[in-house]
This record gives C-alpha cells, sequence and structure tokens, in this order.
C-alpha cells in the first residue's frame, strides 16, 4: 500500500499538471469507485470546476475546487493498495485498469487508476475536509511532531509500539513497511507496548521516525511510480521483507510475525 511517502510523491507528480486546470469532462469508469455522491452526480458537478491546491494529509489527497463552493469543496482520493493518479496527454489512452478520468483543454487528462478497485474517490464538504484533518494525528516531519507530543501520545497507547505506529490518529502517514523500518533504526522490539518505553526509548523512536521518513520522502520523489514499481536506487529496506536473511548490522536471521492482521519484520539481535 502506498504509504506517506508515496503519496506526497504521486501529489508532487501531479501538483505542476493540474493546478489551475479547468476539468472539461468527468468520468467515473467504475461507478463503485465513488465513495459520494453517486457516480453521475458526480460527473456533473465536476465538469467545469478548476482544480486549486493539490493537497496531502497522512495518506489522504486532496484536490480543491474553485468556483462555486457550495456544497462540495474538495475531491478526496485515497488510493488504498494498488490505486495511483498520473497525467495522460490524450485522456482516450489510458490503462484498461482506470476507474476515473478528469479530462482537461487539449485532451490532457488526469486519470486514477486502480488494478484491485479497491481506492476511492469522493466529494468533500469544507466541513468533512476539516474534520477529515482533525481526526489524523501530526504530520511526522512537522513542526507539530515534537518528541514531547509522540511521547504523549504514547503514554496513552497500551498497544504494541508497531500497532502504535500504524495508527493513523496519532501519527500520520505511517504503513506497514516504514513502521518495519523505523523499529529496526530505533532498536526497539516491536512487540514492546507503546506506554511502557523509557525516555531514552521515546528519543530513540521520535529521531527515527524523523530520519525514516525524511529519507523515504526523499527517495519516493525521485523514484517512485505506482505500487510494485520503483526505481533502481529505491529506499533501502533493512528488514522488511526479508525474513530469514542475515542482518546487516549484527548477522542475526531477521524474524517475521504478525501483529494485527499484518507481518511484522524485525532483528531479534539488534531490536530489544
Amino acid at each position: 500500500m502506498p504509504e506517506m511517502p508515496e503519496v506526497e510523491a504521486v501529489c508532487r507528480r501531479i501538483r505542476p499538471e493540474v493546478a489551475g486546470s479547468i476539468i472539461r469532462r468527468a468520468r467515473l469508469l467504475r461507478p463503485g469507485t465513488a465513495a459520494g455522491p453517486g457516480a453521475r452526480e458526480m460527473e456533473a458537478w465536476l465538469e467545469g470546476r478548476r482544480i486549486g491546491r493539490v493537497l496531502r494529509r497522512g495518506k489522504n489527497i486532496l484536490l480543491y475546487l474553485a468556483g462555486r463552493p457550495e456544497p462540495w469543496r474538495a475531491l478526496h482520493v485515497h488510493l488504498r493498495m494498488t490505486g495511483n493518479l498520473e497525467m495522460a496527454p490524450d485522456a482516450r489512452m489510458h490503462a484498461a485498469a482506470a476507474r476515473m478520468i478528469l479530462e482537461f483543454d487539449g485532451r490532457r487528462a488526469l486519470v486514477f487508476h486502480d488494478p484491485r478497485a479497491l481506492g476511492r474517490v469522493r466529494l468533500m464538504t469544507a466541513d468533512q475536509v476539516r474534520e477529515l484533518s482533525a481526526a489524523i494525528g501530526p504530520e511526522p516531519l512537522s513542526p507539530a511532531f515534537t518528541a514531547g507530543r509522540m511521547t504523549e501520545a504514547a503514554r496513552r497507547c497500551r498497544k504494541a509500539v508497531k500497532l502504535f505506529l500504524l495508527d493513523q490518529t496519532r501519527i500520520a502517514g505511517i504503513g506497514n513497511i516504514y513502521a518495519a523500518e523505523i523499529l529496526f533504526a530505533a532498536g526497539i522490539h516491536p512487540g514492546r507496548r507503546a506506554n511502557r518505553l523509557s525516555a531514552a526509548r521515546m528519543e530513540a523512536l521520535h529521531g527515527a521516525i524523523r530520519r525514516t521518513m525524511a529519507e523515504a520522502v526523499r527517495t519516493a520523489g525521485a523514484e517512485y511510480g505506482e505500487p510494485g514499481r520503483w526505481g533502481e536506487a529505491e529506499f533501502a529496506l533493512r528488514v522488511y521483507g526479508r525474513e530469514g536473511e542475515p542482518c546487516g548490522r549484527c548477522g542475526a536471521r531477521v524474524k517475521r510475525v504478525r501483529q494485527g492482521g499484518r507481518s511484522t519484520y524485525y532483528c531479534p539481535g539488534c531490536q530489544r
């Protein structure tokens, strides 16, 4: 699943292409992709609207819409497992997995394609946008994400620290892959309870989150293409997906366990 760095890469890629563009035609090729309102109503309302800002909040993409402000303020896109947004030079040229097409002048188009059809798009009011943002924790690279704020949130969480990192209401945008890499960088076992971490471990965790996510954003911006497709110099995965392989730091074999229905990878030698 695209996590915060990959979603940020998508936003940076499409932003200069779509900001300021007027939607001449909107097509929902799979009606079930529209989470609200219905596909035909969404198509009708989008046509003629100008796209303003393109913002990301956690793993959510928001295309703000100019023109009549009521009732809808933004088009919300959630990529889920295999979704992606890409520009097409001609709206007639799109893959079979295209679910939504927003056509601009000159037939240019923004295409939402999603092979597994799990992603969703919906129109949101200004209040809904505010509610969405308020329900998500601080961005891990923002000034608001301080060690103190993270520690306060962790002290209220009795779950394993790996599950704490995945909780979008506490920290925005961290998914399964980066949670494993963050905990490896911090030297913390994924099964430790979040509210039992020492002050020193809290500081180590906060620093690992900042460093890991900054590096992930840097590499994703340069190399991310779509779910499952990266450039040659992708983000270096030290434990994720490497069950049974020797740890590059201590040589112990990387292990895999199940937590919250997801696979967790860790080094039993480095992570205590």
